[in-house]
């Protein structure tokens, strides 16, 4: 019996490589690309060290995770793409600045999710503007739907923070539909929709494009539930650099 194909959220595009890119994947992906293997990711043994840790699911060309990852040198990233200009352009960022904090995944987020990272490994996830499939009969391929949320949600801490932004008004909606929804999760809205832009995220490139042709932004936030974890939020008082706010 055959099984069903999962539908993946995205579809990799040829998009133009220049040589730096093609170079910093051969050079420096040895120094920061995450090989996936049969076993879960240990992050402790990659990272050398135990700290807070952020993942973020798409990242683009790496705006946001690598001015993070510059910016505090005590929390560790890990970001994932299935673009290899993007990992090539953040990966270039991360030898030039010297990272030390930051991994790279090259593969679907939802099955690296899925196997290769523990659940609570995570004090914070970031999904800013994933592909909006804005047309209705593409809706079925949106990242964020009630599978993926719980999938991150099992990937926090407990009081580990998931945030969210897109700029198309419908994703907005399903987005915080299927987030309340979920029972792991609690809203930092005081009216249980949107929060203000996190001051640690400055506007992309891409999202500036997006306001120039009257695009709204919707950001979104939420923590993780259930009792405290004395051992993570020592770690989070002691590192003095945690930006979930």
């Amino acid at each position: 019996m055959q099984t069903q194909r999962r539908i993946r959220s995205f579809v990799l595009r040829a998009g133009r490589m220049t040589p730096a890119q093609e170079r910093a994947l051969t050079d420096l992906w040895p120094a920061y690309g995450l090989e996936l293997g049969d076993a879960p990711l240990n992050l402790e043994a990659l990272f050398g060290r135990r700290a807070p840790r952020c993942l973020e699911i798409g990242f683009g060309i790496g705006e946001v995770i690598g001015s993070l990852a510059q910016s505090y040198p005590g929390i560790d990233y890990v970001g994932i793409e299935v673009h290899r200009p993007g990992v090539g352009r953040l990966l270039l960022h991360a030898e030039q600045a010297s990272l030390r904090n930051l991994r790279v995944i090259c593969h679907d987020a939802v099955e690296v999710l899925q196997d290769k990272l523990a659940d609570g490994a995570f004090d914070e996830i970031l999904v800013f503007f994933p592909d909006p499939w804005h047309k209705k009969r593409h809706h079925k391929r949106r990242l964020v739907d009630p599978a993926f949320v719980a999938l991150a949600a099992a990937k926090l801490r407990t009081g580990g923070v998931l945030r969210l932004a897109t700029d198309w008004q419908d994703y907005a909606e399903q987005m915080l539909a299927v987030c309340n929804a979920n029972l792991s999760l609690a809203t930092l809205s005081a009216d249980a929709t949107y929060v203000a832009r996190p001051d640690f995220r400055s506007p992309t490139r891409f999202e500036r494009r997006g306001a120039r042709l009257g695009h709204g932004v919707w950001d979104l936030a939420y923590s993780k539930k259930a009792a405290a974890n004395p051992v993570n939020d020592e770690l989070h008082r002691e590192s003095g650099e945690n930006h979930t706010g």
